[in-house]
Parts: C-alpha cells; sequence; structure tokens
C-alpha cells in the first residue's frame, strides 16, 4: 500500500529497480531519437511512435484486465495527459534535435526534476526554499555554460537559442504531464489505464496538428528509422513511461524526475561515442553545474520543502 505521502515514503527495491531502468532506457533514447529525424517531420515520427507504442501496450491493458471505462471528467484530464505528456513534449525535443546533438538536448531535461519541485511548491501555494531558488539558479547556470560553444560559434547564436527554447519548452510539458499523471493516479485510475488512454488522445491530437499543418503521413521505410520507430515505442514509452509513471506514484515526482539527473552522464558519452560531440571546458563546467543544481535541490528528498 502506499503512503499517504509518496515524497515522504522510503524507496524499496522495487523502486530502485524502476528507477535504474528508466535511467538505462531514457538515457540511451536521445540516440534513437537521432535516427527518426530527417526526411519525416517530427510530429510525424512522434505520431507514428505511439501509434507503435499502443500496438505493444493495448495488449498488455488487456491481459491485465485494467479498467477502460471512464466518465467523461476523467477523460479530460486523459486528453491533458496527452497533450503535455505523449506529445508536445517529444515534438519539442525532436525540432530541437534537428539542430541541437543528443547529449544537450538530455542535459537540458535534466532540469525537470528542478522544474518539477517549482511546480509541486507552485501549486501547493507555498514559497519555494532558498535551497530551492539557488538550486534552480545554479542549474540554469550550468545549461547556459552547456550551450555556450554552440552560441558563440555561430552568427549570432539563433540556432543554438532556437535549440534551447524547444528544449525547454519540452521540458515544461513534461513536467507539466508529471503534475497531472499524478492528480490522475491519486484518483485511483492505474498506470496502464491513464497511459493509454493518454497516448490515444496524444495521437488524435498530433493527427489533427499534421492534418491543419498541411503535413504528409509518410514514414521513411529504411532500417534504422523502423530499428529506431520499435525501440523507442516499445523501450521509450511503452517499458521506460509504465515504469517512471509508477514510480511518481510511489515515491513522488520530486524524487521520480530526479533520475532526469543521471540523463546526461549516459547521453553525453553516447553523443560523444556515436555523434563527435566534441568537450570543451564550459561544456564539462556546465555538465557539473547541471548535477550540483540538481543535487542542491533534491538532497535529502524526504525533507519538506
Amino acid at each position: 500500500m502506499q503512503a499517504s505521502n509518496p515524497s515522504a515514503a522510503p524507496m524499496t527495491r522495487l523502486d530502485y529497480s524502476l528507477y535504474g531502468l528508466v535511467v538505462l532506457i531514457w538515457g540511451s533514447t536521445w540516440i534513437a531519437l537521432r535516427l527518426q529525424l530527417g526526411e519525416v517531420a517530427p510530429e510525424v515520427s512522434v505520431l507514428w511512435r505511439f501509434c507503435a507504442a499502443l500496438m505493444f501496450m493495448v495488449p498488455l491493458v488487456l491481459i491485465r484486465k485494467e479498467r477502460l471505462v471512464f466518465p467523461l471528467a476523467m477523460h479530460l484530464r486523459f486528453a491533458l495527459l496527452g497533450s503535455f505528456l505523449f506529445s508536445s513534449n517529444f515534438i519539442f525535443f525532436y525540432y530541437a534535435g534537428l539542430t541541437t546533438p543528443t547529449g544537450l538536448l538530455a542535459v537540458v531535461f535534466s532540469l525537470a526534476s528542478i522544474i518539477n519541485l517549482l511546480l509541486g511548491a507552485i501549486l501547493a501555494r507555498r514559497r519555494p526554499s532558498a535551497r530551492l531558488a539557488i538550486g534552480g539558479l545554479i542549474g540554469a547556470i550550468g545549461s547556459g555554460l552547456m550551450f555556450a560553444p554552440q552560441i558563440i560559434g555561430q552568427p549570432f547564436g539563433y540556432t543554438a537559442i532556437q535549440g534551447l527554447i524547444y528544449c525547454l519548452l519540452g521540458t515544461l510539458s513534461f513536467c507539466a504531464g508529471n503534475s497531472v499523471a499524478a492528480s490522475v493516479q491519486r484518483s485511483g485510475v492505474s498506470v496502464f489505464s491513464s497511459a493509454v488512454w493518454g497516448m490515444v488522445y496524444g495521437v488524435i491530437g498530433m493527427a489533427i496538428f499534421v492534418a491543419v499543418k498541411g503535413g504528409s503521413f509518410t514514414i521513411e521505410w529504411t532500417l534504422s528509422y523502423w530499428s529506431a520507430l520499435i525501440f523507442l515505442a516499445l523501450f521509450g514509452s511503452v517499458i521506460a513511461f509504465s515504469s517512471y509513471l509508477t514510480l511518481l506514484g510511489r515515491i513522488g515526482a520530486a524524487r521520480a524526475s530526479y533520475s532526469t539527473v543521471l540523463y546526461p552522464v549516459i547521453a553525453l558519452v553516447l553523443s560523444t561515442l556515436l555523434e563527435g560531440y566534441q568537450w570543451t571546458l564550459p561544456a564539462v563546467l556546465g555538465l557539473g553545474f547541471v548535477l550540483l543544481g540538481n543535487i542542491v535541490v533534491l538532497r535529502n528528498p524526504t525533507q519538506k520543502q
């Protein structure tokens, strides 16, 4: 049975296992994301990714005999969940990936842990602690340092700044989705039921967006694209999201999102090996600041903010 206050519950072996699984999968999905960028528009790739994810998720929900019939009010929350967590979040990061190394995408995403705490403080109508404010400032400075080589190396740095903005919008969308997901779980809806309906509404929303934009629903028929699609759908969406949303309900959004602190380490190592990402002194310092900012904010997570 879950504690009434998940953020104060001690972590169990299952929690640590879910935590590690999420870090390993999401820390490596950034490279797979890169393989989907090119001929197909980002929103179309995200659309097909979650169509494929539903092909795995729906049979799982039916086998588990999860509840799928809910009142209209709950569907409105599912639609909100889908718009934040299963569509706009990914679309922004896919667009950022067109110009930004995948390791840097993960660095900005690591600020989700700080943003989740800020959202929690706002929703609870409590003033953030000084430690929270300091940690957030350190993390923001770190992200700026990570992007400094890109910004300085281009005329006016427009492309790098645009990528950074997309990353920040994607992270904000993810954090908003966290809040909705936690609210849905508190209403007694299971992780799998909420994920299925969230993906359904996310797919519907993306399909409408593509149609209004006048885009094509065609897909790239290459081994690399389809390999990335299946990996992202099965591991990045079904397994990782189910694990993360379960973790969110068990230990709270603040501690669950702390897993984003470790994504940059895995993502930047892979980006260095596979994309030729070049480390600079500002980049090294920036990564240190991002990690330090998260540690400052989230140390002693059971302590009341």
